[in-house]
């Protein structure tokens, strides 16, 4: 049976030590050596765990974390003493009951204005699934579930943030860990006073584990510069997200605009909920509309 791993968020919540210090440990002094999921992602056992908070202690103690590297093989043999191996628990795939509650508990979270089970539950979530299963399962449905509330008025702006920093802050980890070689290149960018970017997020991390190279520019990126960029970097395809209408108008300007920076051929696609709205234009336009989940066959097709 495999032993039980955890991520580096969920590993840092049980140690009390921040991630970025696990990493400058890590990279510095050596002091853990994570293993590696075969996406790439770091994971720590409980032995790891328990040595976390042996030097969390004593460098509250006043020992530095330099001299206490040093002691690494007396503070495992004291750990490997005090605790006698564990039997390791079977890895079972959360049922669709485990999800539903991750989403009730998140949304109870935001309700009572509780950022930090916010984050908790969501550390829960990326322990327990792969990147893409709890993009799909978990934070889509978490985001839309909320902006329904908020459409509603059963959640204010503030919850509504609240929320989704940290649905973003989780998109942009998974994207860190992701793969991101392949022999075709998408540059992805939000329109020139687009702010949301979470589906934008998405997007580039299906398309990294569906084996493109994803250049990313995000939020409010002049349509000259994703232009320029596509050409020197050439792109295969150009992504854009829309989610804020400025009008049928604006909405041609800008891909006019961006088609005339790319060279000639270069698919485009866009996303979001403008680009719903002015179908018709991106049509006649020639660029591809994001319309559901059947398109991602022939985008990622090619």
């Amino acid at each position: 049976m495999a032993e039980r791993t955890y991520r580096i968020h969920v590993a840092a919540e049980l140690s009390g030590v921040r991630v970025e210090l696990i990493r400058a440990w890590e990279r510095r002094y050596g002091v853990l050596a994570p293993k590696r999921t075969p996406s790439g992602y770091r994971v720590y056992t409980d032995r790891d765990v328990a040595l976390l908070r042996r030097l969390k202690q004593l460098t509250e103690e006043g020992v530095s974390i330099s001299e206490a590297a040093t002691m690494l093989p007396q503070l495992l043999a004291e750990l490997d003493a005090a605790q006698p191996a564990p039997t390791p628990a079977p890895i079972q795939e959360p049922s669709p009951a485990s999800v539903a509650s991750w989403m009730e508990d998140a949304l109870a979270a935001a309700e009572a204005l509780d950022q930090r089970r916010v984050s908790e539950v969501l550390d829960e979530v990326l322990a327990a699934l792969s990147p893409l299963k709890a993009y799909e399962e978990v934070l889509v449905p978490l985001q839309r579930a909320v902006g329904e509330r908020w459409h509603a008025g059963a959640f204010s702006v503030g919850q509504e943030h609240m929320v989704s920093q940290e649905v973003r802050a989780r998109l942009i980890s998974l994207l860190h860990a992701s793969p991101d070689k392949g022999p075709r290149r998408a540059v992805l960018a939000c329109f020139p006073d687009e702010q949301h970017e979470i589906g934008l997020l998405g997007t580039a991390l299906r398309m990294r584990h569906a084996g493109l190279s994803v250049t990313l520019l995000g939020q409010r990126t002049p349509v000259v510069e994703v232009g320029r960029l596509a050409r020197e970097l050439k792109a295969d395809l150009v992504g854009l997200s829309a989610v804020t209408d400025h009008g049928a108008r604006d909405f041609e300007e800008t891909l006019s605009r961006l088609l005339e920076e790319l060279p000639r051929g270069t698919p485009v696609w866009v996303g979001g909920t403008a680009a719903l709205l002015h179908r018709e234009v991106g049509e006649r336009l020639g660029v591809h509309v994001f319309e559901s989940g059947d398109d991602w066959a022939r985008l990622l097709g090619g």
